[in-house]
């Protein structure tokens, strides 16, 4: 497995673990999807800060965990030193027939060609290993990127909506690229699971986590109006009993090669 240098890496590790650690919470339920099994060999793609990496290392994985982001591995190699971690990108892994399973939680999503990644990961597993992820499906966080869309529009910043950075597929879509590339899927579902957000600026800083690029060029007053104008306009549908929820809709998917 290569090294690959994240280009432009926005990914603020920091902020990440202490205000979105929902992320590897939310996994400690696609970990038991997982069901690993001590001396497993498993690839934790798209592994973060390194928390879902640690709970199967202590579980007696033979985990290494892969992520795009320097600031992320870095941040992981501090915090878990005794585990692997590698800055890599799904859609260039080099592993043949080497894990038992490939393990995915929030992460392919943003991984694009999805198909590319997909067959990566399938040459990455031993014939008969598993493919176990969750990631958004259609229609995640569309509230709140249907009105940043609509904010870009109203300043004249059209051509930023081209850098909207997701991939959100149907349960259908995705299957049927997972059967494509080889894989006998033996799990798919789709589900709604509303997240809160912490605290009262917590829309505010899921935007400058996640969605920072749609930004890209806008001088900052201009920016700070625009998320306040957004807050302002799904402050009805999102915010309930003093707590941003955003409107998260997943995918879960388990693929056998």
């Amino acid at each position: 497995m290569k090294n690959v240098k994240s280009i432009n890496d926005s990914w603020n590790a920091k902020l990440y673990d202490n205000k979105h650690s929902f992320v590897s919470m939310y996994g400690d339920h696609l970990v038991e999807l997982l069901a690993p099994t001590k001396g497993e060999k498993i690839l934790d793609l798209g592994c973060g800060t390194g928390d879902l990496a640690k709970k199967l290392y202590d579980s007696g994985i033979d985990v290494v965990g892969v992520d795009k982001s320097e600031n992320m591995v870095h941040f992981a190699r501090k915090k878990y030193p005794h585990i692997p971690f590698i800055i890599g990108d799904a859609t260039e892994l080099n592993y043949i027939n080497e894990y038992d399973a490939v393990f995915s939680n929030a992460t392919l999503h943003w991984v694009k060609p999805p198909s590319q990644a997909l067959y990566c990961i399938y040459k990455s597993l031993k014939q008969g290993g598993r493919f176990v992820a969750e990631f958004g499906g259609k229609g995640n966080i569309q509230v709140i990127t249907n009105e940043i869309i609509n904010q870009l529009k109203i300043v004249g910043f059209e051509n930023n909506i081209e850098k909207f950075p997701w991939y959100f597929p149907s349960i259908g879509e995705y299957s049927s690229l997972m059967e494509e590339i080889g894989f006998k899927v033996t799990f798919a579902q789709h589900f709604d699971r509303p997240t809160p957000l912490e605290g009262d600026n917590g829309l505010q800083n899921w935007i400058e986590m996640f969605a920072n690029d749609m930004f890209d060029g806008i001088p900052n007053d201009q920016k700070k109006v625009m998320l306040k104008n957004v807050e302002n306009n799904v402050r009805d549908i999102l915010y309930h009993d003093g707590n941003w929820i955003a409107d998260y809709k997943r995918i879960r998917v388990i693929g056998i090669k």
